[in-house]
């Protein structure tokens, strides 16, 4: 069974109608997406079904609901859809509230700011001699830097791009291991272990290499859906 939850960024409403289907969406087996009629994959479902208003819930093709429906509005409509008793499938329409890895991540990205910040206060600085400054490089770069932009890219291009992403346990393994590339890295800089930076080199070079994994079918679907468009 597949729901389609059409939204719109400027709509209060269609954030509570995603909360109510994402935890329909725990407990059935359902294909469960989010799609902004701003983006070609709502507008196509907004053409066929004729929906003028959002929060819209379309379920296998046919609008079923408008508004915001109650748990057990929402159980009923779906009631027939097995339970879910294995892993969610691992691509998925990102929803207008940010999912818990890019929470993870954007957070995570504010602890090592916060950590390469330190350098400024105890010590030499960040442009000192003291044994840490490399680690604290990598902490703002690497750490900052580099967690930002996957909390930010796995939600924002996926929206823009009215296109699913690949999450699950690789959107957490791809967390474990830029959290361990990372540590690792600065471990190795400041104790001045080559072997122990090289390795956290490697499971941050690893983990960008997921990230992009993940991006690539996204930035490929949306041209596919460009094309579609232009040729209609």
């Amino acid at each position: 069974m597949r729901v389609q939850l059409l939204v719109s960024e400027w709509c209060t409403p269609c954030r509570s109608a995603e909360e109510v289907w994402q935890g329909v969406a725990r407990k059935k087996a359902v294909a469960f997406e989010v799609l902004d009629v701003g983006q070609p994959e709502g507008r196509a479902v907004v053409a066929r079904v004729g929906v003028r208003t959002v929060p819209a819930t379309v379920i296998d093709g046919a609008l079923r609901h408008l508004g915001v429906p109650s748990p057990s509005e929402a159980m009923a409509l779906v009631g027939e859809a097995p339970d879910r008793t294995g892993e969610r499938d691992a691509s998925h329409y990102v929803g207008l509230t940010l999912e818990a890895t890019s929470a993870w991540l954007i957070a995570s990205s504010a602890l090592y700011l916060l950590a390469a910040g330190a350098a400024l206060v105890f010590g030499d600085g960040l442009v000192g001699d003291a044994p840490w400054r490399g680690a604290a490089l990598h902490a703002f770069g690497l750490g900052f830097a580099g967690f930002f932009t996957f909390g930010l890219g796995e939600h924002l291009l996926p929206r823009f791009t009215g296109a699913p992403i690949r999450g699950g346990w690789i959107a957490w393994s791809q967390i474990g291991l830029a959290h361990a590339g990372t540590l690792l890295l600065m471990a190795g800089l400041a104790l001045d272990m080559r072997a122990l930076a090289f390795a956290g080199g490697a499971l941050a070079w690893l983990a960008l290499a997921v990230f992009a994994w993940r991006l690539v079918p996204v930035l490929l679907q949306s041209r596919a859906g460009d094309r579609s468009a232009n040729a209609v």
